[in-house]
């Protein structure tokens, strides 16, 4: 049997404090004709509403207990989160030292099919004050999701193709949270869309070409 590992200062790993291990994951998307919105879970103790995550336990990779969160938790299978951040100030839970490895999903509202009793979409404009230091969490990854959709047409696939460049901007308008120039949004999508055969009565005037990303 070999000998129990030491440190340099002869400790041992079970020497020294460790923090509990979270999962947390922002799932982001946009309702038809609405606003960049998150996933919410209310606590059935508490009752009050916050991301979906769970502590990680014995044994456990990080992708399965974010898996086993959104489906236990929220009710949603099938998505593929990713890693986002890790949130470790030691003061961010008031529950106690709990390292926080959050993920970030971005994913068409009609994928998830919500169980409205447990879950909701929320503006996430509109959603602050959540425990465990979740606000932090959705500001971080709002931040990513709009720091990759500025020059692409739809990096996620939250639009089913082919779609019409009023669509794609009006989706950009509601990921940005900014109003969009027309004339400026269509000279920088159009080099990375591919145009169609197809056309759609997109107001007045002649019908819209759409388009395909890449």
């Amino acid at each position: 049997m070999t000998d129990e590992y030491r440190d340099a200062s002869g400790r041992r790993l079970t020497d020294y404090p460790r923090p509990s291990v979270a999962v947390d994951t922002a799932v982001l998307t946009v309702p038809v004709g609405g606003p960049l919105s998150v996933v919410q879970v209310r606590d059935v103790a508490e009752g009050d509403w916050r991301l979906p995550g769970t502590f990680v336990h014995e044994g456990e990779r990080l992708a399965d207990a974010v898996l086993r969160s959104l489906s236990t938790k929220a009710g949603v299978t099938g998505l593929a989160p990713q890693q986002l951040h890790v949130f470790d100030d030691p003061s961010r839970d008031d529950r106690g030292w709990v390292l926080s490895v959050a993920h970030l999903d971005v994913v068409p509202a009609h994928a998830l099919g919500l169980d409205e009793s447990r879950v909701r979409l929320a503006p996430v404009t509109e959603v602050y004050g959540m425990v465990h230091g979740h606000d932090d969490i959705l500001e971080f990854a709002v931040a990513r999701l709009r720091s990759v959709s500025i020059d692409a047409p739809d990096p996620h696939g939250l639009l089913e193709e082919p779609f019409t460049m009023s669509e794609l901007r009006q989706l950009h308008e509601a990921v940005l949270g900014e109003r969009l120039l027309p004339d400026s949004f269509r000279r920088a999508m159009l080099p990375k869309l591919t145009a169609t055969d197809t056309k759609r009565a997109d107001g007045p005037g002649k019908p819209a070409t759409r388009y395909r990303r890449g």
